[in-house]
């Protein structure tokens, strides 16, 4: 007999009943708050066209590298789970068979994040009360693609449902942004969809297609490709743009968050050098520290928050990326130190009023050893969540107590889900509500701090701290 599958009503609450009820009454006060997702990666156009999501598979494994990787590590190869082989162009798996293969590993996902995020969604979008396994596979897929085909599974149907007021998508600086053009000019649509201004591949000259990317500003400028003014011109036009279109953010995904203060003469003779294909690996590393610099001097003078998201090695294993490309499962966290390499941009925006510098991290033990300390002093600078690999219960927690004696509670961004999955969305902001208010509870029954006190800190980390950091 399979076992039911359900979901604790007091889930990741602490387990002393006293401190429970406490935690309890605070997740009342925001369990049905709005969303506000101030940056992830769904696509706009998926809320645009409002089309069917595909079959299960598609929905739940083949683009989710959380729940892909680990049953590679049980030994299933990548093409089992529905992603092609791009060297052979062999057949993958059906969907269906995806799924067999996934239900079968269910086990695997006991006590992670993903398995929280996606029993969330079984149970409470699906209805779904057994546990996956190789002998219910069919039903579960035939039960969820059903429900996939009717308008109350339709994205915006979602969207609403989902309760979700501010929707952030990730775009190329290139972007016409006409999907969110489109979107904003829709009377029959509600919700705001705001676009993020994603530059990397047009900062860092080690970065595949930099020199096609600057021939792409320069084209767009009408500028010469050679003009390192040009360069910086047209990269303060595309931002404009965005904000026209409603961006509040500039995103950067940097592997180490370096800062370089080189003066105009000394970063156009490194641009010239970049684009012949010339500069060393310090060269490289140089140019796009200054790059990130001048990101915060025009974050300075349009406003776009300045979020730094770093300290991720891509594409871990080679064969892995060359068969099945990025995002595949192999990127993994390495060490990440701000206090010094990011010191030159904080010398000069640090303590700028309305700069908003939010630096995020997947190594957890820079948060209170470097960046609780910086939000602790300047006032730009804000703690990012938990993220990535750290956007977990326990990791989640172990953040808290990491900042909170350093910045307290208002120097923190408030919870981004960073996702693709968009009907994780409510799990994920869902978790992040239960687990403040369980880490409240607890300074509360320690006597730190009063139930008033912690009743408006859990209603602020919701929604006051997200709508002043990203400036919605």
């Amino acid at each position: 007999m399979s076992m039911k599958l359900q979901l604790d009503p007091d889930r990741l609450f602490p387990a002393d009943p006293a401190t429970r009820d406490v935690a309890s009454g605070l997740y009342s006060r925001v369990a049905d708050l709005p969303i506000l997702s101030p940056h992830g990666h769904v696509d706009p156009a998926l809320l645009l066209d409002n089309t069917p999501f595909g079959d299960p598979s598609e929905l739940f494994i083949r683009y989710d590298h959380y729940v892909t990787r680990l049953m590679h590590a049980a030994g299933v190869q990548l093409s089992d789970l529905g992603i092609p082989d791009r060297t052979t162009g062999a057949a993958v798996a059906t969907p269906r068979e995806v799924w067999r293969t996934f239900c079968a590993h269910w086990y695997l996902y006991a006590g992670t994040a993903s398995g929280y995020w996606l029993q969330h969604a079984f149970v409470e979008q699906f209805g779904i009360d057994l546990h996956p396994s190789i002998d219910n596979a069919d039903a579960l897929f035939d039960r969820i693609d059903a429900a996939l085909a009717t308008d109350a599974f339709r994205p915006r149907a979602l969207f609403s449902q989902f309760g979700i007021e501010v929707l952030a998508t990730t775009d190329d600086p290139m972007d016409d942004l006409a999907t969110h053009r489109a979107l904003a000019e829709d009377p029959s649509f509600a919700g705001r969809v705001l676009p993020t201004f994603r530059p990397d591949a047009y900062l860092n000259p080690a970065a595949a297609g930099w020199a096609d990317n600057v021939h792409r500003l320069a084209e767009w400028n009408g500028s010469a490709a050679s003009s390192y003014s040009g360069y910086i011109d047209a990269l303060a036009g595309r931002r404009r743009h965005f904000v026209e279109h409603g961006a509040v953010s500039a995103d950067h995904g940097v592997f180490q968050p370096l800062a370089v203060d080189l003066d105009p003469s000394a970063a156009a003779a490194l641009f010239d050098r970049a684009l012949a294909g010339t500069l060393s690996d310090d060269e490289q590393r140089a140019f796009a520290g200054h790059m990130l610099l001048e990101m915060a001097r025009m974050s300075v003078d349009d406003g776009l928050v300045m979020t730094v998201h770093p300290g991720v090695l891509r594409n871990h294993h080679t064969d892995t990326f060359t068969r099945f490309g990025p995002d595949t499962g192999h990127d993994i966290p390495a060490t990440t130190t701000y206090v010094d390499s990011i010191r030159p941009l904080l010398q000069k925006y640090g303590t700028i009023p309305d700069f908003h510098l939010v630096l995020f991290a997947v190594d957890e033990s820079v948060y209170s050893r470097e960046v609780a300390p910086l939000a602790g002093f300047y006032p730009s600078v804000y703690v990012g969540a938990p993220w990535w690999f750290l956007d977990a219960p326990d990791a989640v927690l172990r953040f808290r107590s990491a900042v909170t004696e350093t910045a307290g509670f208002y120097r923190s961004s408030g919870f981004i889900d960073d996702t693709r999955a968009f009907l994780s969305i409510p799990a994920r902001h869902d978790m992040a509500r239960r687990l403040d208010s369980a880490f409240l509870a607890r300074l509360v029954r320690e006597g730190r701090i009063d139930t008033p006190t912690a009743e408006r800190i859990i209603v602020d980390l919701v929604d006051a701290m997200p709508r002043k950091v990203f400036k919605l």
